[in-house]
């Protein structure tokens, strides 16, 4: 099968879906640009601040796309690239895009509070009280493993396997530079942008300066080992969590997204030009690796599709944000599309490049993408040395992203913190932003010192579990308002079904490694993730029954 159709009836089908599909639901919802929204009235200068609609769309598309996109359909193409294609359309236009769309409509008519305040309104308190929980727990191990991995892409000192040396690593350095003086710029675009000077113009400033920095990496990597790269990390997420996320938060999101947009244009450019054919069989079983296709397919292409995270951003801090109602729209249910793209764009690479999608021979998901778009320029005729240097700076937009993810996921957690200590014993204390920080922050420090490994393999089921009281929450507003709410039944109960099966055969596997003392088994591995798994399962049962008794009550909701 030929790349270019692929990737071009994908682009065709997800525009359609844009145009038809988006527009009636923002019918369906009573979508209102007359209508202020909390930006507005509710303005803070902090973390309610009414953005301009591209700002806002950079900010939120680089804080939900990471590597999620490029690793989620790699990783699952071992099932062949025909079921990942269909999830990841199908998924991305009527579950995924709806969810983050709803997410961010939802927030915006409960004054810019998260999903925790849209459930409690429409729910319950215990149902609000789980599901903060819940959410602030993934979102901690979220900021746990990005601060591993991201301090991993800086590390500019690494061991030599072979001489047990410390060398040097002139790629990570390179990111390491580049990360680092983006952030001043990013603090001078955002009082920039301040002063009122044109969008436009600005970023076209922000941009060449942005590029300026990645140069300057590639020129002057800086070689520090892993642990400085921890504490430094930790100190600028402290930061970017605490002030106005016009200063940092924003503009930094907005600039590296173009990185981004870069990328995924040299991407289709390389597709568009030498048409890669698919090598990976169409289908190659219902199980792989020892996995059946459901649930696993549908929990590892995640972001691709659907990714819990997603309703956390857009209720978070988005919403927050957001200049007119007409604009959810576009940042909600189009940047989900735009990143449904880019995992397209991700099988293609993994589809041209092996025919069974066991891709590890190649190395990680982020290297077999660009390896990719390398090789697609070497056929162009590109030198040797300029396919690494493509490598390169793809490796460390990639970089960028997972450290945008984590600088939201940290301000999404705090937050979350916030909101859970409100009205309870203490509040001014524990409510604190400042305060509310160091505990997130300190509670993912130990995580990532105790081994967030040890739980890292159930994070994609908690992580795609959120969605489904994302789901319920707006599915019970809308039900209060006299609203169609139909189109949420389906998400919703399939992706509880996916999470809490994926949930079930991993503390089954895990009972039986114990019992019958499989090799490499532990109780510190398996016996922490069991333990895990056990509360996580109550919270959702409780959560959905909660929510189910609300949206099946024949009794008449009053609106609100």
């Amino acid at each position: 099968m030929s790349g270019i159709v692929i990737l071009g009836a994908a682009v065709v089908i997800f525009f359609l879906a844009y145009v038809t599909y988006g527009s009636w639901l923002a019918r369906q919802w009573g979508v209102d640009p007359s209508r202020e929204t909390p930006a507005h009235t509710l303005e803070d200068g902090r973390d309610l601040v009414p953005t301009k609609a591209p700002l806002l769309l950079g900010h939120h598309f680089s804080s939900i796309a990471g590597a999620g996109p490029i690793n989620g359909p790699i990783q699952a193409a071992v099932f062949g690239w025909v079921p990942v294609l269909l999830w990841i359309v199908i998924g991305g236009i009527f579950f995924g895009a709806v969810q983050d769309f709803s997410a961010v409509f939802a927030s915006v008519r409960h004054k810019g509070k998260s999903l925790g305040t849209v459930i409690e309104e429409n729910i319950g308190h215990r149902a609000k009280m789980c599901f903060t929980i819940f959410a602030w727990l993934v979102l901690v191990l979220v900021v746990a493993a990005l601060t591993d991995i991201v301090a991993g892409t800086f590390t500019g000192l690494i061991t030599d396997g072979a001489a047990g040396q410390m060398v040097k690593d002139p790629a990570n350095g390179a990111v390491a530079t580049a990360s680092m003086l983006l952030i001043p710029l990013a603090v001078c675009f955002g009082f920039i942008n301040r002063t009122g000077l044109n969008l436009a113009v600005s970023t076209v400033i922000g941009v060449l300066m942005m590029g300026g920095c990645v140069a300057a990496g590639l020129v002057f990597p800086v070689y520090l080992p892993r642990t400085v790269w921890m504490a430094v990390i930790f100190v600028y997420i402290f930061l970017a969590s605490v002030t106005p996320v016009w200063i940092l938060l924003q503009p930094r999101d907005y600039l590296n997204s173009f990185l981004l947009y870069l990328m995924m244009a040299a991407a289709v450019a390389g597709i568009v030009l030498t048409d890669p054919k698919m090598k990976l069989a169409p289908f190659t079983g219902w199980e792989a690796d020892g996995a059946p296709m459901f649930p696993f397919l549908f929990i590892t292409v995640a972001c691709g599709a659907i990714s819990g995270f997603h309703s956390l951003v857009g209720s978070g801090t988005t919403a927050k944000q957001l200049d007119s109602e007409k604009d959810a729209k576009l940042i909600g249910y189009g940047a989900m599309l735009l990143e449904c793209v880019l995992a397209v764009i991700a099988l293609i690479a993994v589809g041209h490049l092996t025919e069974d999608g066991m891709y590890e021979k190649m190395g990680t998901p982020p290297q077999v993408f660009a390896l990719a778009i390398g090789r697609s320029f070497a056929a162009m005729g590109v030198s040797a040395q300029g396919e690494r240097l493509i490598g390169t700076v793809i490796l460390l937009a990639i970089s960028a992203f997972a450290f945008t993810s984590l600088d939201t996921a940290t301000r999404l957690a705090r937050l979350l913190f916030q909101e859970m200590s409100d009205g309870k014993k203490g509040s001014r204390f524990w409510g604190n932003m400042y305060v509310a920080t160091l505990i997130t922050l300190m509670a993912a420090g130990l995580l990532a010192l105790a081994g967030y490994q040890k739980i890292w393999v159930l994070f994609g089921s908690c992580n795609q579990l959120v969605s489904v009281p994302a789901f319920l929450a707006v599915a019970c507003w809308l039900k209060r308002l006299g609203k169609n709410n139909k189109m949420f039944y389906l998400p919703m109960l399939f992706m509880l079904a996916a999470s809490l099966s994926s949930l079930g055969i991993t503390f089954y596997h895990n009972l039986m490694d114990l019992l019958q003392k499989k090799e490499g088994s532990s109780l510190m591995v398996q016996g922490v993730q069991e333990l895990l798994i056990l509360p996580v399962f109550v919270l959702a049962v409780i959560m959905t029954v909660d929510g189910l008794k609300v949206l099946l009550a024949k009794k008449k909701l009053t609106s609100g």
